[in-house]
């Protein structure tokens, strides 16, 4: 049985396990987006989901990609925070100067639906390429697939990506 059929099943050994083995992959994709005191809170937050949404959670889609989707919606919800806190707290004179990431978190939002159109495969090799930062070679690897095919998958799905966007 694998990692993710067992987190599935409700194994709370399997939940440390995923931490264990997928933590340091989504505190580094976590620390790409959000500022270094937010990464434990985020992180956190990332496998608590995990644990409580194990039940939708389907083993043939593949692990890694569904926890990293979870850790980029909850940087998401972090930045949107820090950003309308800082907004409350900025003096009205500074607001003008104030940083706007509205425009990021759009198009964050519309990559990420963008994503969700994709055939699976092409989904998973794309996110495990970008938000993973895993190399072609490590992918093909990691899913016990030909690198040729890693390589077919991810220039499909960008296009594919391209179109949508």
């Amino acid at each position: 049985m694998t990692l993710g059929e067992r987190l599935a099943r409700g194994d709370e050994a399997a939940l440390d396990e995923c931490y264990g083995t997928l933590g340091p992959l989504v505190r580094r994709h976590v620390g790409r987006l959000v500022p270094g005191h937010a990464v434990d809170d985020v992180v956190q937050a990332v496998f608590l989901e995990v644990w409580r949404a194990r039940g939708r959670f389907d083993p043939a889609c593949g692990l890694e990609p569904w926890v990293l989707a979870i850790a980029r919606k909850r940087a998401i919800d972090q930045l949107r925070a820090e950003a309308r806190h800082y907004r409350r707290t900025v003096p009205l004179e500074d607001a003008a100067r104030a940083h706007d990431d509205t425009a990021a978190v759009d198009a964050a939002c519309d990559v990420r639906q963008a994503l969700a159109v994709l055939p699976a495969p092409q989904r998973q090799a794309i996110v495990l390429a970008h938000y993973g930062q895993l190399t072609q070679r490590e992918i093909a690897d990691r899913l016990a697939v030909p690198l040729g095919t890693v390589k077919a998958r991810t220039t499909r799905g960008l296009r594919r990506l391209r179109d949508l966007l």
